[in-house]
């Protein structure tokens, strides 16, 4: 469940991302009140994960989860063009994830 949790606080926080993109710098009403719905449903999931996971190790996945997803719906839906450099980041952060999680004592 631990996971679970942890899985839907990243989509949220791609979610959240995504429509205040949409929002216009909060100008534009039903993307601005999905960023916020979404952003406050985030760190609840977060909160809950963390609850039975370390720290370092939750955070991180979410944070790379937010990262890997927005790049990949920045690309998708506006249109945002990603350098090999930028891929390589982010499969080293996919990669760094791994690791982490690999050798995590037991989690």
């Amino acid at each position: 469940m631990k996971w679970l949790m942890l899985l839907l606080a990243g989509i949220f926080e791609i979610v959240w991302a995504v429509a205040m993109k949409y929002s216009n710098g909060f100008s534009v009403l039903i993307p601005s009140i999905i960023t916020a719905v979404t952003y406050i449903l985030s760190a609840v999931f977060l909160a809950l994960a963390l609850k039975h996971l370390p720290l370092n190790l939750a955070y991180i996945i979410w944070v790379a989860f937010g990262i890997i997803g927005t790049s990949i719906l920045g690309g998708l839906l506006f249109n945002e063009k990603l350098t090999l450099l930028q891929v390589i980041s982010i499969i080293l952060i996919i990669i760094g994830v791994i690791g982490l999680k690999v050798f995590a004592k037991q989690v």
